[in-house]
């Protein structure tokens, strides 16, 4: 049966003075350096573990523990910790430089943006992680923006974009096994279905790339020398992940290959090696406590309500078959929004999605779609997402900064309504057999 708590408008209190704090405060001073995510994050959680007061202030923390300990959280908090080691060994063996040379050397400057999103959507699609590919994609975009004069920012949503779109796509995607598992659908129908949706979005955003980066002067840019074997770790980890290799993997071996390489051109000794490895994670500890932080916070705002106010009250504006679909969309949208992970979203709203698509006849192949392409689309968007956070933290700069450069999440955004409002793709519906509605996995 669906849940009928009233749930609280009032628990997402916490995340409202976050959002005004973090964005507030660098829309009013122009700077958003000013108000530290860190700081943001931390007042945001004491409000939120001061609310409630008919609770004990132990079982409040013990519920903010939870989900600051949540295996999604954790499983970022390594991964930024592996991606900033490979980032910083990959750059002191020179890697990274040798890698954009390459770049620089073979293909034109005016499409070196639309390159590398084609690259990150072949990468993000093989591995299966948006965080992943931006871990690997990032160092290289960065190298890109600093020798071509190409905005920081327009490098890291181009990464963030080619990222997004495995994320929304890959059979090994935990956002696409959420989907297709909460709407009792196949797979490959899914991925057919949100193909024939995307497909615009990814032509629009390297049709737009190529004309914003047009006025790059190939002949401009010089010679630049390369030493092959310094691309070599950006190759395999590029390779293990069209193979479909674990991100954990293919960041910790990338790390250590690179180290080896590095120790044979001479680039690094053993201590070398150590403490460039250690720099990269001193470099990422800052995002993993903001992340764990985060997770801890939206634990207390579901506890209290916070998320299932948000679905009734989405519910609650369903009127037609398309208002239906609007309304999936805006509930995966609207918890994307309030937990900064669409694989989570997708678990919350999954399974009301499926009672909704039930009761207006809405294939399950399309509602997988939907649930997928619109959480994927806003965790692209949202600056406190992991995504955002490893980017911008990678090229140290705002993530507010990579919004304006966001294309394809937009891209994606807008495929979805236009999808929905003109029903496409067609089919007939079908209806499950005898399968029992999923159950909510609390986060």
């Amino acid at each position: 049966m669906t849940d009928v708590k009233k749930g609280s408008l009032s628990a997402l209190f916490p995340l409202l003075i976050f959002v005004l704090l973090f964005v507030g405060t660098g829309v009013i001073s122009g700077d958003f350096s000013n108000m530290p995510l860190n700081v943001a994050i931390i007042i945001s959680s004491v409000i939120a573990l001061v609310m409630n007061r008919n609770e004990k202030l132990s079982t409040k923390i013990d519920i903010f523990t939870k989900g600051a300990g949540h295996p999604n959280i954790m499983l970022m908090v390594v991964i930024f910790i592996l991606a900033g080691a490979f980032a910083e060994t990959a750059k002191g063996m020179g890697a990274v430089e040798s890698t954009v040379n390459m770049g620089l050397t073979f293909i034109p400057s005016n499409l070196l943006m639309v390159g590398l999103f084609i690259v990150g959507c072949f990468i993000s699609i093989s591995m299966g992680t948006s965080m992943g590919t931006v871990a690997a994609l990032a160092p290289i975009g960065i190298g890109i923006a600093e020798q071509t004069g190409i905005p920081m920012a327009l490098a890291m949503g181009t990464v963030i974009g080619g990222a997004m779109f495995g994320d929304n796509l890959s059979m090994i995607s935990d956002t696409t096994i959420a989907a297709v598992r909460t709407q009792h659908t196949k797979m490959s129908d899914k991925f057919k279905t949100n193909f024939l949706i995307v497909l615009p979005g990814v032509i629009v955003t390297a049709i737009i790339l190529w004309f914003v980066t047009s006025g790059n002067n190939a002949d401009a840019l010089g010679n630049y020398s390369f030493d092959f074997i310094k691309v070599v770790p950006y190759v395999a980890v590029l390779l293990a992940a069209l193979i479909g290799v674990n991100v954990l993997i293919v960041l910790l071996g990338g790390t250590i290959f690179a180290g080896i390489v590095g120790a044979i051109d001479g680039s690094y000794t053993m201590t070398g090696f150590i403490k460039a490895v250690s720099q990269g994670i001193i470099g990422m500890e800052d995002l993993a406590v903001v992340a764990v932080l985060i997770g801890g916070m939206i634990g207390i705002i579901q506890h209290n309500g916070g998320i299932q106010w948000l679905l009734n009250f989405v519910t609650s504006k369903i009127k037609t078959k398309k208002g239906a679909e609007l309304g999936i969309a805006g509930l995966v949208s609207a918890t994307d929004l309030a937990t900064a992970n669409n694989t989570i979203s997708i678990i919350i709203t999954g399974p009301l999605a499926k009672n909704i698509a039930d009761e207006y006849q809405i294939d399950p192949r399309k509602s997988a779609s939907i649930l997928d392409i619109f959480s994927s689309s806003w965790q692209g968007l949202v600056p406190y997402g992991g995504q955002m956070l490893v980017a911008s933290g990678l090229a140290s700069i705002s993530p507010i900064s990579i919004l304006p450069y966001s294309y394809y999440p937009i891209a994606l955004f807008v495929c979805g309504i236009i999808a929905i409002l003109i029903g496409f793709p067609r089919f007939n519906h079908t209806k499950s057999k005898n399968e029992k509605s999923s159950i909510i996995t609390k986060f």
